[in-house]
Order: structure tokens, then C-alpha cells, then sequence
């Protein structure tokens, strides 16, 4: 029966390769024109959702959903459900993420009943979100900081969601925050004493290495165990399996110029820290709109590769847990520093806090930074 209705919002379940080409240039296309929002790398957003390729599928189930309305697309939304993080946090919660709708309330609920009822048949108590897969994932709707520009690793949203995710009943479970930090041309005299105190005190020193091949050889994978023991505590995290870790270690650092790669180890040689960052991709993926071709390989690359940059994101730092409160992150602080001066670095992102995280949040109280953003993850009781 043909649909007379000409307002009518329909659900179509996301089956093909070339519907999923449509899903994610639909998240690309809403923000066109938008100069703070960074699209991703459409190839590896499309093989996120690829479980030959993305091992995290191995403990989640999903499902890909798209709005239409008169054949035209106009929302987009993924449940998911991650067992392995359920189990280790005792609950039943049925994520959601890559939701991206256009600005009407009707196409909203539409999408976000349907992720509902499908973790509602399957025995979960509760819609959270937004969050990916993991950690590595996009989280957290931006609701501060719209007119800032946007890392790779951040998910950037219109400001009209918030209303909508109110008007449904969503309330607060965690906010996280970000810095943009002014880097100094030498590391502060406070965090330069601290560095050598907990040098000698804890008999650590900094690691450096040339390239991902070189890493691998001396330290396996073990720098990745650091990640995963540091981040056990937080926010929904999920431990990751060991095919979780070769293949975040393997799709990334080939990537990264090392000299933005720190590592601090103890006497016995184990890494028990780790930060690392890279320049800033945005500008770049907002060229050629997360398509590397024909030509927007050639951006990526040009942005990679910088002899001198403007802004750089601080993609993380994580330190082994008994090594935690020791003052270790002065270490990777101390040798960036050098590192933002010779590139010409006038801005840094650092990625997203946990507002409850006043540890990590310290780490930057002797620098020149101001907290610009705010995100958030949202639930609702099924």
C-alpha cells in the first residue's frame, strides 16, 4: 500500500555495503559547511562496523538503523550492546552511538524507539549513550564548546540535540571535559624538579623509539597492557581482548610521528606510562570531507608529516596503576615540551576527561590551558 502520508518517518534496518556508505556520508553531509566539526576517515568508519575487520564485534551486538522520510535520509543511529562491558560493570545497558538526526523531534524518537525496542527484546534495562563500541570510539555529546575546532578523536554534535535528548527523558550519567592547553617553550620550573625527583626516586627513565616497527620489537604489545590496566576504572570501560590490541596498536601508531610518542619505564625495562599525540588532522579531513580519494590522501599526508603546525591533540597518556599518583606524567610533559617548540605548536587538545577525574585534571594546572568543552554521556530506564 503506497504511503500517503508525505510526513511520515520511516525505519530501514542498514544491510548492504552500499547502504552503509550511505549511513556514514549522511553523519559527513549534516554538518557540511560547518567549520569546527572534522569528518572521520569514511573507509575506516565504514569498516568499523565490519566484524572481519573490527574485533570489538567479537562482544558486541549491533544494529544499524537509518530515518527516511519520502526516500530522503534523515537520521541515523547504532545499538549496541557490549557484553564483555556489561559483565565486568554488572549491568544491562544497550548503547547507542553514530546518532545524527535532522533538527526534528519526530525523527529523534523515531530512531532512538527503535534502538530501544531492539535492546528492550533482548533483556537490557537501560539506553545509554551516546557511546561507540569502546572507549576508542566516539562518546559523549558535546553540549559546551561549539565553536572550537573538533580533534579526529572527538565527536562533535549540533547544539539542537541537547533539547531533544532532554525533552525524551535522558538525564546525566558522566560529563567529561577538555583543555586547550597554550604550551610553554620549556616545561615549568615546578614540573622540571618533579621530573627529577621521581626519576630517582622510582629508578625510571623516559623511552623513546624511531618508528612502530621498533616498538614492536623491543616491547611486543606491552605498551597497549598499560592502556588497558589504566582505564580499567573508568566510564564503561571494557577490557579489551588481545586482538582489541594489535589491531588498535596496528591501525595507529604507523601513523604517529614518534617524536610525539613518550614512554617512561621502570628498572626491569617494562613501560608503565605512555602518552602520545599527533598534529591535527581536522583541517585536513574537512578538505577533502574523510574521502582519501582522489586527492585526500595527499592532505592527510601533508598534515602528518609537518615540519611545523599550529595545533596538535594530546590523544592520551595513561600510566600503569601502582605507578599512578607518583608524579610520572612529568616525565612525558617534560619531554614534549621541546617537541611543541620545534614544531611551532601554538595550541593543544587534550582529549576527553572525566569530570570526576581530578587526577588527571591536575596534570595540567602548571600550564597555560583553559577548559573549553564539555560532553556528556546520557540514560534512561527501559
Amino acid at each position: 500500500m503506497p504511503n500517503t502520508n508525505p510526513t511520515q518517518i520511516t525505519i530501514k534496518e542498514v544491510k548492504t555495503k552500499r547502504e552503509l556508505r550511505k549511513f556514514v556520508q549522511f553523519g559527513i553531509d549534516l554538518y557540511k559547511g560547518n567549520n569546527y566539526y572534522c569528518p572521520p576517515i569514511f573507509f575506516d568508519e565504514v569498516n568499523t562496523f565490519n566484524p572481519k575487520t573490527n574485533p570489538a564485534l567479537e562482544v558486541c551486538d549491533f544494529v544499524v538503523y537509518m530515518a527516511y522520510r519520502n526516500d530522503e535520509i534523515v537520521g541515523r543511529i547504532v545499538g549496541i550492546i557490549n557484553h564483555r562491558a556489561n559483565e565486568a560493570w554488572g549491568v544491562k545497558k544497550c548503547r547507542f552511538g553514530w546518532f545524527d538526526f535532522v533538527d526534528d523531534y519526530e525523527v529523534f524518537c523515531t530512531l532512538i524507539d527503535a534502538v530501544a525496542e531492539w535492546g528492550k527484546s533482548r533483556g537490557m534495562e537501560c539506553l545509554n549513550g551516546p557511546v561507540g563500541f569502546t572507549d576508542f570510539d566516539h562518546q559523549g555529546l558535546l553540549i559546551e564548546g561549539f565553536d572550537y575546532n573538533a580533534p579526529m578523536a572527538s565527536l562533535y554534535t549540533h547544539p539542537y540535540y541537547i533539547a531533544h535528548y532532554e525533552r525524551y527523558g535522558f538525564v546525566k550519567e558522566a560529563d567529561w571535559i577538555e583543555y586547550q592547553i597554550t604550551p610553554p617553550q620549556q616545561a615549568p620550573d615546578k614540573v622540571r624538579r618533579l621530573v627529577d625527583f621521581v626519576a630517582k626516586r622510582y629508578n625510571l627513565r623516559v623511552v623513546k623509539v624511531k618508528n612502530s616497527r621498533e616498538l614492536r620489537k623491543r616491547y611486543g604489545y606491552s605498551y597497549f597492557d598499560v592502556l588497558d590496566a589504566a582505564y580499567q576504572k573508568l566510564y564503561n570501560y571494557q577490557p579489551m581482548t588481545e586482538r582489541q590490541k594489535r589491531y588498535y596498536c596496528n591501525m595507529y601508531f604507523p601513523i604517529l610521528n614518534f617524536d610525539f610518542v613518550t614512554m617512561v619505564a621502570n628498572e626491569n625495562d617494562e613501560i608503565i606510562a605512555v602518552g602520545l599525540g599527533m598534529p591535527s588532522l581536522s583541517e585536513a579531513l574537512r578538505k577533502c570531507g574523510g574521502h582519501l580519494f582522489p586527492f585526500g590522501w595527499y592532505h592527510l599526508l601533508k598534515a602528518l608529516r609537518a615540519k611545523k603546525m599550529t595545533d596538535f591533540d594530546l590523544l592520551l597518556i595513561a600510566v600503569r596503576p601502582d605507578y599512578q599518583d607518583k608524579g610520572v606524567t612529568a616525565l612525558i610533559f617534560d619531554e614534549m615540551t621541546p617537541h611543541f617548540s620545534k614544531y611551532g605548536i601554538q595550541r593543544v587538545e587534550t582529549t576527553a576527561i572525566l569530570e570526576t577525574n581530578h587526577k588527571s585534571q591536575a596534570n595540567f594546572a602548571d600550564y597555560d590551558h583553559i577548559q573549553h568543552k564539555r560532553r556528556r554521556a546520557y540514560i534512561k530506564g527501559l
